[in-house]
């Protein structure tokens, strides 16, 4: 259906948008400007939420179910849902049963515009290679929003996109769950490590959200794909598009590759275009690598000239929350890696520093196996700080694995103060929490910037 279509058809539609998050208020707004007639409903109930949110709500008509669901499921013609609600409550399987279609901001948002797509995806790395695929696309002259789960919701951009416009998307699993049309003109599959279980159940469930992708691409579109992550590449048959590898392993007949340290593309004919030395990279560690490759890549088939590529990349400084330097204190540095919100992130992350690591770490731990990250400590690490909810879980995983120095602490303040007294010169204090922050904070963002503040502190108080 093409966009105008849509729009015209949603003059004539009851909406329910599911969840008053970033995403949520974003659809409201998308729904209620095309002329939907819009209905909200959020598990909270209306004493916590935001009172201008309600009155706003109140005075656009929007009818609301704040703490309750509503009774009749019948007269919704569609469900817009937030990234955090699972498909499966009830009442959204009732909607569904009664004839609604469920669909999700992401998928709302490609119906509303003609722009184009660039989707990213993948366990780690998609807030890093997406902010960098944005510079490139900026830097070659292209009108370019960069959107989803990197904070900015895709469909407020959307909705007022040109044909010519751009959006360069980092797409979550929550998201991929709920998407029906959703075709990017390139998507990217950055690798896939275990995940966010507690609400997929299995990798098999959480790989075939991550393929949704590029499910409905066709062969003259490309998926971008880790070729040295078997279980990502495995993927790539769930879709017709032209699959384009990337490696830092291996050379390939085709794709993005490391050839000593220099970053090259060979195109579909064989030619190989030099993009930039690795060494250059502004970003530490081969996962970094890794991600300036899937970037290259993306860019290049997209159709972006390979100097610009090479230029905007080594000039790129990476993202606040991944491996952030963030200050030193008598030959100490710090690092705020606040968005390793899992094991494969935490370990990525030691690897990078490679030793002399104080690690902090702990939260809410998504009902992951910490043995990994147990097995990464001797070595690299010389003591463990955690806090959170479910440090016990990663204490008694770092314990089997024989590592011992291990400190619990109730608050972040008291984290970097133990990390700093037990840090001496050339050390490293990192914060990669390997864990999710819901049991502590709203989001990783506020985990990450309350440790720069905890930072800051010890440091002006030197």
């Amino acid at each position: 259906m093409d966009h105008n279509e849509f729009r015209n058809k949603l003059r004539n539609m009851d909406v329910l948008v599911v969840g008053m998050g970033k995403s949520g208020k974003a659809a409201i707004e998308a729904l209620l400007e095309n002329g939907a007639k819009v209905y909200a409903q959020d598990s909270a109930d209306a004493s916590r939420m935001d009172k201008e949110l309600l009155a706003h709500l109140e005075r656009e008509g929007v009818e609301t179910f704040f703490g309750i669901v509503p009774e009749d499921m019948s007269v919704f013609d569609m469900l817009v849902l937030s990234p955090g609600v699972p498909t499966d409550l009830a009442f959204i399987r009732a909607a569904e049963k009664a004839g609604a279609e469920i669909i999700g901001e992401l998928e709302l948002a490609y119906r509303l515009t003609p722009a184009h797509f660039i989707a990213i995806t993948g366990t780690n790395g998609k807030t890093t290679t997406t902010t960098l695929v944005g510079e490139i696309f900026k830097a070659a002259g292209r009108k370019t929003s960069v959107v989803g789960n990197i904070g900015n919701p895709v469909v407020t951009e959307a909705i007022h996109a040109a044909e010519d416009d751009w959006m360069v998307t980092e797409v979550s699993s929550f998201q991929l769950e709920t998407v029906r049309e959703f075709r990017p003109a390139v998507s990217a599959i950055l690798n896939l490590t275990p995940d966010h279980l507690n609400r997929h159940k299995t990798m098999e469930a959480y790989g075939n959200a991550k393929a949704k992708v590029a499910a409905r691409q066709t062969d003259d579109e490309y998926l971008v794909i880790n070729y040295d992550d078997k279980t990502a590449l495995a993927l790539a048959s769930q879709s017709r598009a032209t699959v384009i590898p990337f490696s830092r392993k291996e050379q390939l007949d085709k794709g993005a590759y490391l050839d000593g340290s220099e970053i090259v593309i060979r195109d579909l004919s064989g030619k190989v275009h030099c993009i930039a030395d690795a060494d250059e990279l502004r970003i530490i560690g081969d996962h970094n690598i890794e991600n300036a490759l899937a970037a290259a890549a993306i860019c290049f088939f997209s159709g972006i000239d390979p100097d610009i590529i090479g230029k905007a990349t080594t000039e790129f400084p990476g993202v606040e929350h991944r491996i952030e330097f963030c200050g030193s204190l008598n030959g100490v540095d710090f690092y705020n890696d606040s968005k390793g919100t899992n094991v494969d992130a935490a370990v990525i992350a030691i690897k990078a520093l490679r030793n002399n690591i104080i690690l902090i770490a702990g939260g809410d731990g998504k009902s992951q196996d910490f043995t990994d990250l147990a097995e990464h400590l001797n070595g690299a690490v010389t003591a463990l700080v955690l806090l959170g909810r479910d440090a016990p879980i990663i204490e008694e995983a770092a314990r089997k694995a024989g590592f011992t120095e291990i400190y619990n602490c109730s608050t972040m303040e008291e984290c970097v103060r133990k990390a700093a007294d037990l840090s001496r010169e050339g050390d490293k204090v990192l914060l990669s929490p390997a864990c999710a922050s819901w049991d502590m904070y709203p989001n990783f963002e506020v985990r990450g910037r309350h440790f720069k503040t905890c930072v800051r502190d010890i440091i002006d108080l030197a």
